[in-house]
């Protein structure tokens, strides 16, 4: 499969391939090895993808008007609502919740642009931790690496994997401390979060109505700014390259690289030298405030609380059917009072105002993605272990998410090497720049 998707949309328009024939192929990727038995996607829809394909496909060759994107396939995450579909969010404990009675507004913006939807992602329960882990139906491995079992971040895992195995050309998933990223640099794809309310959330199940933002994962820069554009309610555009000279970047150092893996600071470093050589101007940046993140969080922050708001019912009524390791985290959320919401708030304020005065000298902030590389699904078993672990994937993310800043992860690894992303982070409503000055950047990032 092709799996740009303005190359795809450019050959279905010139009818040098048929919708039909793109989703059959990807329907029996989905149910193939790759599919990993369930694991990358929890359900699929074969008769209405392949419905939709051919009617897109007669439409085609009469010469209808067809939305730019028309009979492109792509997948969700398992936390949007389509009509008709209980929305499981990747657990147990919604089964017995009745269908929805529509699709979330994304869903609705993605059939408009004549995207086909073919099935949802596998993904953490409840998108609470940026591991990638389900206790309920199997973590997917994460294809980059067939000699072990490694994670495949989270929390939209089945998304970093699908489009890293080919199953895909894009994937939407949710990103509240890095769940669109952390899967993308895990899996060596491009993952993108915007501004939290560039996208409509509607018929989404939520985690933390402060920070979630709904975003692409996809094989590059410019799938991922078509996607962007059609979730913010635009028609499926492409951002111009920004130039390279000349470019000001502040190099984010201190908190974000503190326990860096060797590996990621060697392709970190790697990475810088080559856009040095073309003419972008580093500047290393140390935002000291940055350290007092964990201190400001420490009962849990805004997901802690609000996501122990929205799941208090059911933790009474259907605790049991929780993965106790994800209970166990909504539950901190209960010891939090409103004096210590309020403090997290007004932090949360204040942070944000320094950060975007030493945010004015740059075009973008960058920094690792992820601290480490995919750590193997063994060497988490034990939950002293995994808590630690998942706290140390989210730290350079999260960032981003308490900031309300829209960031980009693009891998930066050398070939044969474990994926590392190197993350971009622009100004708060200011994502279609970040994006233009990411597609810019991509070849020399990558080592193009």
């Amino acid at each position: 499969m092709i799996q740009n998707i303005t190359d795809l949309s450019r050959k279905l328009e010139k009818g040098a391939v048929r919708s039909a024939d793109l989703v059959a192929e990807t329907l029996e990727r989905i149910a193939g090895p790759d599919g990993q038995d369930g694991r990358v996607f929890l359900s699929t829809w074969p008769e209405a993808a392949l419905a939709e394909a051919e009617w897109i496909d007669a439409g085609r060759v009469k010469g209808l008007a067809l939305p730019r994107h028309a009979g492109v396939p792509i997948a969700i995450k398992d936390l949007f609502d389509v009509k008709g579909e209980v929305t499981r969010a990747g657990s147990r404990v919604l089964d017995t919740q009745a269908p929805a009675e529509a699709d979330a507004e994304i869903v609705r913006r993605l059939r408009r642009a004549g995207f086909v939807l073919v099935g949802k992602n596998n993904m953490t329960e409840f998108a609470y931790s940026g591991l990638g882990m389900n206790a309920h139906f199997g973590t997917p491995r994460n294809p980059r690496d067939t000699s072990a079992d490694r994670i495949p971040g989270g929390s939209s895992s089945g998304a970093g994997v699908a489009v890293a195995a080919g199953l895909v050309p894009a994937a939407i998933g949710t990103d509240t401390g890095g769940s669109c990223r952390i899967p993308a640099a895990f899996c060596g794809v491009v993952g993108f979060k915007p501004t939290s309310a560039r996208v409509p959330k509607d018929g989404t199940v939520p985690l933390s109505r402060s920070l979630d933002c709904i975003g692409p994962l996809a094989t590059s820069v410019s799938c991922c700014a078509v996607l962007d554009s059609v979730l913010a309610g635009g028609g499926g555009e492409d951002v111009p390259s920004f130039p390279e000279g000349g470019l000001r970047l502040g190099v984010l150092e201190g908190y974000v690289t503190e326990h860096l893996d060797s590996g990621v600071g060697a392709a970190f470093q790697a990475m810088l030298t080559r856009l040095s050589r073309r003419g972008v101007r580093l500047t290393p940046l140390t935002i000291a405030e940055l350290a007092d993140l964990p201190k400001i969080n420490a009962k849990g922050g805004l997901v802690g609380a609000e996501a122990h708001a929205w799941h208090a019912p059911l933790l009474e009524t259907r605790g049991e059917f929780y993965d106790p390791w994800v209970r166990e985290r909504f539950s901190a959320g209960r010891s939090q009072t409103a004096e210590d919401y309020i403090r997290v708030v007004e932090a949360r304020a204040r942070m944000r105002a320094l950060v975007e005065t030493r945010q004015m000298p740059f075009d973008a902030l960058i920094l690792p993605t992820v601290q480490i590389v995919a750590p193997t699904i063994e060497s988490l078993a034990d939950s002293a272990v995994s808590g630690p672990v998942n706290l140390l994937c989210l730290r350079n993310t999260a960032v981003g998410n308490f900031l309300d800043l829209p960031a980009i992860s693009i891998p930066c690894h050398e070939g044969g090497a474990l994926p590392v992303g190197a993350m971009l982070m622009g100004r708060t409503g200011e994502d279609r720049r970040l994006l233009s000055i990411a597609r810019g950047l991509e070849g020399a990032i990558r080592g193009h």
